[in-house]
């Protein structure tokens, strides 16, 4: 049998049209690196907030509180995601994936160089974090449409059977993003403590634009997806409402969907890749060096977690992996903050890398199916977009910044931050329970599953 006889069509069964095994893949590269170049970017951001931040654009202020100040500026970047969202949405779902996608890449790409150009708060006084905020909202703004915009396009590209499959690499490039931040700050911390508050920093964010150009010569030559041209062909675009109030008028019930299910996995994802960093170091007194270092190896298992986990959903249907999903992060907060409160090394990074498996990457390796295949066709992407992105200003994009607020009010203790992950894990698992499984819908269905 040829390679393309295996691949079918990715929209209505039976049309006969094969998908380009070509595109499929060139696809799958180009939503992984360009969602690698996102987490990238938010990884190196969160790890310079536990490490060099509170002291380079808040140093008047005590160590804690300038900890909940670079935590408040990463949260910026989360508000601005869904504003992205509603932006470059109505874009995706009338001009093409494709069009969006290189339009957030470079986005995102410039913001993450120009933080390496800031001034600090001694050069600059006030302005110095002024300017960090903005080049995080850009930062958000670009990434609001980038995941959606992947996985929509993949799901639509790929062959029926394989989309859990060739959409998980989306997510496989970000714990690839995760895995080259760690290492980019592993090299760095081995500079003279002098040099890296002075110039190391720097360089980690300049060192962004070679993943920016890499995308860029991938997407640049990416073909729009094979169900967005039959609505073009079938002239299904443009007649009714924009998409974001066709989505917000006829979709709500998966909209809601989206944002729960997502809002509880996207807190957990950023909390062990984010604020565990500065945890083990203001409360365990871990040495900052060993936070890069089990944040690239929890990268490595979530590099095969999201794979892995977005095969399974082919096989088993999406609602039942994100089931055995959300029920394990669910009941993890606990027993992770015991071990990890031991200060045993190994055991904690044992806790991080299980949640890097299930919550970073296991989670989003079954929604880049999920989620496109819960919308009808002509507002698939802002269906997507606006429900993960909102629900990440609410999951990722605060929970830092509670999590941190709940340990200095409570004395450091660990008892509050499990409560609140455990509640806001309920949601996601809840949702779950009451939603319709979707494996292998057919995408060019308008109206949304049910």
């Amino acid at each position: 049998m040829t390679e393309n006889s295996v691949v079918q069509n990715a929209g209505r069964p039976g049309t006969g049209t094969p998908s380009e095994v070509k595109n499929v893949r060139r696809a799958a590269w180009a939503g992984l690196i360009g969602t690698a170049l996102e987490q990238y970017d938010f990884v190196i951001y969160g790890t310079a907030s536990a490490i060099i931040f509170n002291t380079i654009f808040f140093p008047n202020v005590d160590p804690a509180i300038g900890i909940l100040a670079a935590f408040g500026a990463y949260a910026v970047g989360f508000g601005a995601r869904p504003l992205g969202g509603l932006f470059f949405s109505k874009y995706g779902d009338r001009l093409g994936r494709k069009w969006v996608l290189v339009a957030t890449l470079f986005l995102m790409g410039i913001a993450t160089f120009a933080i390496g150009l800031l001034p600090t708060y001694e050069q600059a006084g006030l302005l110095a974090p002024a300017l960090l905020v903005a080049c995080r909202f850009l930062q958000g703004f670009g990434a609001g449409a980038e995941q959606a915009g992947g996985v929509v396009l993949i799901a639509e590209t790929a062959p029926r059977g394989q989309r859990g499959k060739y959409s998980s690499l989306v997510f496989v490039g970000a714990a690839a993003g995760t895995a080259l931040g760690a290492v980019v700050w592993i090299l760095v911390q081995m500079m003279p403590k002098e040099a890296l508050e002075s110039y190391g920093w720097r360089l980690v964010f300049f060192s962004s634009i070679f993943v920016t150009i890499a995308a860029y010569i991938i997407r640049r030559k990416l073909k729009e997806s094979p169900v967005f041209q039959e609505l073009q062909e079938e002239g299904g675009i443009g007649k009714r409402d924009t998409p974001v109030a066709d989505v917000i008028k006829n979709g709500r019930p998966n909209l809601f969907r989206v944002f729960f299910m997502n809002v509880g996995a996207n807190a957990h994802s950023y909390l062990f890749q984010v604020f565990l960093g500065s945890y083990l170091i203001s409360q365990l007194k871990i040495d900052s060096t060993f936070i890069p270092k089990v944040l690239l190896v929890g990268a490595l298992f979530a590099c095969v977690s999201a794979y892995v986990f977005g095969n399974l959903s082919d096989r088993f249907g999406r609602r039942s992996m994100y089931l055995v999903v959300t029920t394990f992060l669910f009941i993890f907060p606990i027993p992770a903050f015991l071990l990890i409160n031991t200060g045993n090394l190994f055991l904690i990074s044992v806790v991080i890398v299980l949640g890097f498996i299930f919550a970073a990457q296991g989670s989003v390796g079954v929604q880049a199916a999920y989620f496109p295949e819960l919308f009808g066709a002509r507002y698939r992407y802002a269906g997507v977009a606006l429900g993960r992105e909102f629900s990440s200003v609410f999951g990722g994009g605060i929970a830092p910044l509670i999590c941190s607020a709940l340990v200095t009010a409570f004395s450091g203790s660990w008892i509050p931050v499990a409560i609140y992950m455990m509640a806001i894990m309920g949601i996601s698992l809840f949702t779950t329970i009451k939603s319709p499984e979707t494996v292998d819908r057919d995408l060019l269905l308008e109206e949304d599953a049910k």
